[in-house]
C-alpha cells in the first residue's frame, strides 16, 4: 500500500490513483497548493499495483540521446506563439493527420491547468504554449491507454515525472506512443497560482484605469473576468524570445466593455514568475528530480535551445529555437514526418545553457522562508519580496562573517 511519509517522494503524477483496481486512492490537496494521493485503508487490498506505478520507487536508468537538434517551426505565426521553436504544433498536427489523438495541458474555466486530449486540428491551439503551473493529469492515463489498444496513434505531452508515469501506468511499450517531454524547471503550486490570479485581479480591480501596468482601461466597477494569459508573449509590446513578457487580458464583465490588459510586464520581473524562478514554491520532488536525463523513458525532449545565439547566431532570429533530444528510433521517425529547419548539435551544446536537463533546482532556506511569510500574510508579492531579501541579508552577514574572521 502506497504511503506518502516524505512529500519529496511523490511527483503526483496520479499513476496510482488511476491504476488502483479499488479505486480506493484520491488526491488531497496539501496546505502548500500540491495534490499527494490517500488511500482508504477500509478498501485497499495490498495489491501493490499503486507502488508498481509509482515513477518514484523504480528508477530507470540514464539514456543517452541518439540524436540532439537545435530546430524551428518554419511558420513564423505558429513559432511566435509557441515555446520550443514550434516544435509540438508540428508533432500534434501530423499526429491528428494520420488519425491520433494529442494529449496535453490546457487551462480550465478558471485558468487553472489540466491535462485533456484533443482529436481535432482546431482544438490544439489551447494546448499551445508554456503554462507555469502544475497541470491536473486527472484519468489521462486510462483514456491513452484505451486510444492505444484501439489501435489509434497517441502523442502524449508533460513533464518528464508525468510521462514516466504514463509509461508505468502502460506496464507495456506501444508502438503508437509518442512520449515527449519537455526541459523543465520545476513544476510551481497550483495553489499559489490561484491566489496570484486572485491577486492580479484585485490589483487591477484598485488601480486607476492608466495603472502602472494597466495597458488599456477597464470598468473598476465590478472584478475583472481574466480572458486570456501567456506566459511568454514574443510578439508584442516589445517583447521577443530573449525578452519575454507576461501577459493577462481581461475585461469586465459590465456590458460594453471591452477587452483589456491585466497586467504586462517582463517575465522575470513578474512577481509571480520571480518566485518560480527562484525556487521559492516548487513540488518538493523537484529539488532532486529521478527522470532527468532521459529516465522518464520518453522517446524525444523538447525546450528552448538557450545558449544557440552564441553557437550559432545564424539561426537565432529572436522568434525562439527549439531544442530537440532523440532517446528512441520512434523519435526518429517521428521527426521524419515533420517539416522543420534543423541543425544536429551536441550534448555539450545543448546542456550549456539548460542545465535542467541533467540536473535539479538546489533546495534552499528561501522556501521555508517563503512558506513562513505566506502562511503569515496570505500575499504573494509580500512573502517573495521578504524571502528574497532575508536570502540577501543572509549573504551579507556571511562575507562580513568571513571578512571578519580573516581580519
Amino acid at each position: 500500500m502506497l504511503q506518502i511519509t516524505d512529500k519529496s517522494k511523490c511527483c503526483g503524477c496520479n499513476a496510482c490513483v488511476q491504476r488502483c483496481p479499488k479505486q480506493c486512492i484520491v488526491m488531497h490537496e496539501d496546505e502548500e497548493g500540491f495534490l499527494y494521493p490517500q488511500v482508504d485503508v477500509t478498501l485497499c487490498v495490498d495489491c501493490g499495483l499503486c507502488e508498481k506505478v509509482c515513477p518514484m520507487l523504480a528508477q530507470n536508468d540514464v539514456k543517452k540521446a541518439l540524436q540532439i537538434f537545435a530546430a524551428k517551426n518554419k511558420n513564423e505565426h505558429q513559432r511566435l506563439r509557441s515555446s520550443s521553436g514550434g516544435i509540438f504544433i508540428l508533432l500534434a498536427e501530423q499526429t491528428i493527420k494520420m488519425g491520433g489523438v494529442v494529449f496535453g495541458a490546457r487551462f480550465d474555466k478558471n485558468w487553472e491547468v489540466e491535462h485533456c486530449y484533443v482529436e481535432t486540428i482546431e482544438e490544439l491551439e489551447p494546448l499551445m504554449r508554456s503554462k507555469y503551473v502544475q497541470s491536473r493529469i486527472g484519468n489521462t492515463y486510462k483514456e491513452a491507454e484505451q486510444f492505444l489498444k484501439e489501435g489509434r496513434r497517441v502523442l502524449f505531452v508533460g513533464t518528464s515525472c508525468q510521462i514516466s508515469g504514463l509509461h508505468r501506468f502502460l506496464r507495456k511499450d506501444y508502438n503508437n506512443l509518442l512520449s515527449v517531454d519537455f526541459i523543465c524547471h520545476g513544476v510551481p503550486s497550483p495553489g499559489i497560482w490561484r491566489k496570484y490570479l486572485q491577486e492580479i485581479k484585485n490589483n487591477a480591480l484598485q488601480s486607476e484605469a492608466a495603472g502602472k501596468n494597466t495597458v488599456l482601461p477597464f470598468s473598476l466597477k465590478s472584478m475583472p473576468v481574466i480572458t486570456g494569459i501567456n506566459f511568454r508573449e514574443k510578439g508584442l509590446g516589445g517583447y521577443g524570445w530573449k525578452k519575454i513578457g507576461f501577459v493577462v487580458h481581461g475585461k469586465s464583465p459590465l456590458k460594453g466593455d471591452q477587452n483589456s490588459v491585466l497586467l504586462s510586464v517582463d517575465f522575470g520581473k513578474d512577481i509571480y514568475m520571480k518566485g518560480f524562478l527562484r525556487n521559492l514554491y516548487l513540488r518538493p520532488s523537484c529539488y532532486n528530480c529521478l527522470v532527468k536525463s532521459g529516465k522518464s523513458q520518453s522517446d524525444l525532449t523538447i525546450g528552448d535551445f538557450w545558449g544557440i545565439s552564441k553557437l550559432k547566431p545564424e539561426i537565432d532570429d529572436d522568434k525562439g529555437i527549439g531544442a530537440i533530444l532523440v532517446y528512441t528510433h520512434k523519435g526518429i521517425e517521428a521527426l521524419g514526418f515533420i517539416s522543420c529547419d534543423k541543425i544536429a548539435m551536441t550534448y555539450n551544446d545543448v546542456i550549456m545553457e539548460n542545465p535542467a536537463i541533467y540536473s535539479s533546482v538546489m533546495l534552499t532556506n528561501n522556501r521555508k522562508r517563503f512558506w513562513q511569510f505566506f502562511f503569515k500574510t496570505n500575499n504573494i508579492k509580500e512573502s517573495v519580496n521578504k524571502a528574497l531579501i532575508s536570502s540577501f541579508m543572509d549573504k551579507v552577514k556571511g562575507k562580513i562573517n568571513i571578512y571578519l574572521g580573516k581580519a
